[in-house]
């Protein structure tokens, strides 16, 4: 029996007397996939984690934590772990991905529904319930960038000067990180993975979610792998989050441009760990697609870098690695 077979019939186990032919709903960077089933006007959502490679589990965990919250995140209706599929209610098409790429004036509104829920999200934190964002972790996230993009994708070999420059970069973005304070962490909190669904957002793509850093979602959020806005609109946005979680009593800095440097060295993290991943992605796994947006990520690593003096050697890198000049700064895509 081949994967769609198996699907298909846990379907039948799942919803009796729901014999529909599943449509593919979507994809992502893992070996996941998902795919829909409609029955007149209800539908719902299968998800295919092949066992071999994916576990259900901390999806089911997550999403119940979620729900917990008070989030908009899908229900487990039904599920199948020694087959890899579960079954689950369906929050519709529309990601905010594509709502924005249709009326980017919805940025304000959208991102204000998305910065409640991260606030919602963080205030349900409890210590020992998700395993720890820590330092081995995020150690070897930021390995992925001199691995797979320098020496695989750009083809460098760093010197030992080099390579001890980095090294040092690092040890100044691990040191800030580790020392925020921790809360629940989406750790993909993306329009992408943002459904237009009342109530706004539905969440998805949470699996992965930790005990870290309070600036992590909020810098996904505004620095997005597929959207870039101007730097004014990501100061601001930022401003309204760090508003809203000082008055839910969230443990941010009392003075906003030391959160904001928080943000900026916690978003770099996450762009040298993506520029990893997507060099990866093409050169392991055959899914080239997401080289494409690799220039949006040196953007941000180059605005980054160049107004934080400890972090000029990015900058050395990654004109080797891109074959251009710096830019003089700011945000430019």
């Amino acid at each position: 029996m081949d994967r769609l077979e198996e699907l298909h019939a846990f379907v039948l186990r799942a919803l009796p007397g729901v014999d529909c032919t599943p449509e593919p709903a979507s994809a992502d960077a893992s070996f996941r996939r998902y795919f829909r089933i409609r029955d007149g006007a209800s539908s719902w959502i299968v998800m295919d984690a092949p066992p071999a490679h994916e576990d259900c589990r901390p999806f089911i965990r997550v999403a119940g934590l979620m729900r917990e919250a008070g989030l908009n995140a899908p229900q487990v209706l039904a599920q199948d772990l020694e087959g890899g599929f579960l079954l689950l209610t369906d929050l519709g098409n529309t990601t905010f991905l594509a709502a924005l790429r249709a009326d980017p004036e919805l940025q304000r509104p959208l991102f204000e529904y998305a910065t409640d829920a991260l606030v919602q999200w963080q205030s349900a934190t409890s210590d020992g319930v998700l395993p720890p964002y820590d330092e081995m972790l995020l150690r070897r996230e930021l390995g992925l960038f001199p691995d797979w993009y320098l020496g695989c994708h750009a083809g460098l070999a760093l010197s030992p000067a080099e390579r001890e420059s980095l090294d040092q970069v690092f040890a100044r973005v691990l040191d800030c990180v580790l020392a925020q304070p921790r809360v629940y962490v989406h750790r993909d909190y993306m329009p992408r993975n943002l459904m237009v669904f009342e109530p706004n957002p539905g969440i998805l793509d949470f699996q992965d979610a930790v005990y870290g850093p309070i600036t992590y979602d909020v810098a996904s959020l505004y620095r997005d792998a597929f959207l870039s806005w101007d730097e004014e609109v990501v100061l601001d946005g930022t401003i309204r989050f760090w508003e809203k979680a000082r008055r839910a009593g969230l443990p941010v800095s009392r003075d906003f441009g030391e959160f904001w440097r928080d943000v900026e060295w916690m978003g770099l993290q996450r762009h040298l760990k993506v520029l990893g991943i997507f060099a990866r992605l093409h050169h392991r796994d055959g899914k080239s697609g997401y080289l494409e947006d690799t220039p949006r990520f040196v953007g941000y690593v180059r605005a980054t870098a160049c107004r934080y003096g400890a972090l000029a050697p990015l900058l050395g890198l990654l004109d080797r690695a891109e074959g251009a000049a710096a830019p003089a700064g700011g945000y430019t895509f």
